[in-house]
């Protein structure tokens, strides 16, 4: 088994990786600022060793990637990078032993698709900060490989979901209103018809992916994988079925933007706009082929799993209503 630097190991996926890695048998070294506590606890934590770094202050002063370096690992699985210098310097520290270097992307390397399901092949058009960086690193990443040196796999994650955190909801932003009115029978306003698409993820799902990444063949060294649910789902997609939850068909209203806006408010139709206007439905079949990835969850039942621990946490109002997973 390999000896496995898990980077960011506390957050969204380390939750759910961490502990299957230690399952699978191998040594898991993880790093994280050590300031929070994985979402779900799990008995495999305790066999984990610990090793505290602040990623952007060890960025900053230059001792980040020779930190990771020293830990000799046969693996790095690399959760927190979004900018190129960044990716550059962990490169440039683990060169000289040449471990896998399993990045997290993100499906947002794609910019609005031309065609659906959008493949990995197609052409990188992505905007925005966040977008951007990570089409960058994945660029970098991938010359790496091709040059000889570190081998490098890129994961593209959808929109992750889960327990201990809140997720985009069915109008796609974390107004959670959106959660009562589906619960309660209220009217819901979604723009575009309500025919702007979401990719969901199960953050265990994304887990597995990188699990699997750790026994791919060669030639998945230098190639980009979307992980996503099987299907993508548009937001009156969504709304059906979280309302049918509650033993309701939703009250949508179809509205403009402009009405949209006045009625999400600014921060949360922007929100939308980010999440809803790239359109992707992202392909899975290179993932399934090559790394055997196999989503356990559809996007409701991530998205299921994610409002029961908002209502028992308190995040989310839905009447006192009971609920269940249909369909």
């Amino acid at each position: 088994m390999s000896r496995v630097v898990v980077v960011g190991a506390t957050g969204h996926i380390g939750t759910y990786l961490v502990p299957r890695l230690v399952r699978g048998g191998h040594e898991v070294i993880a790093m994280s600022r050590g300031v929070a506590s994985p979402y779900v606890q799990s008995p495999e934590w305790a066999s984990v060793t610990a090793v505290p770094v602040d990623r952007i202050a060890a960025d900053a002063d230059g001792t980040f990637g020779p930190q990771v370096a020293r830990l000799r690992p046969d693996v790095v699985i690399d959760l927190i990078c979004f900018t190129e210098a960044s990716a550059q310097q962990l490169v440039d520290a683990l060169r000289p032993r040449r471990p896998l270097l399993v990045h997290c992307g993100t499906i947002w390397v794609h910019g609005p698709a031309l065609r659906v399901p959008v493949t990995e092949d197609e052409p990188r058009t992505a905007y925005g900060e966040y977008g951007t960086g990570k089409a960058e690193i994945e660029a970098l990443l991938h010359r790496e490989t091709r040059a000889g040196g570190v081998p490098a796999i890129v994961l593209h994650p959808g929109h992750i979901s889960g327990p201990g955190w809140p997720v985009i909801n069915p109008a796609g932003n974390l107004d959670a209103t959106v959660w009562t009115r589906l619960a309660t029978g209220q009217p819901l306003a979604l723009p575009d018809h309500g025919l702007g698409v979401l990719n969901h993820v199960h953050a265990d799902d994304v887990a597995q992916a990188f699990e699997r990444a750790l026994s791919a063949p060669p030639a998945a060294a230098g190639a980009s994988f979307h992980v996503v649910a099987a299907q993508a789902m548009t937001l009156r997609g969504l709304a059906a079925g979280v309302a049918a939850w509650f033993g309701r068909e939703p009250v949508l209203e179809f509205v403009d933007w402009a009405e949209f806006g006045r009625q999400a408010g600014p921060e949360h139709a922007e929100a939308t706009r980010e999440h809803t206007f790239r359109g992707i439905a992202a392909s899975i079949d290179r993932a399934r082929q090559t790394l055997g990835y196999a989503p356990r969850f559809s996007s409701l039942e991530a998205l299921y799993e994610a409002l029961t621990w908002l209502v028992a946490d308190g995040q989310v109002d839905v009447g006192g209503q009971r609920f269940a997973l249909t369909g």
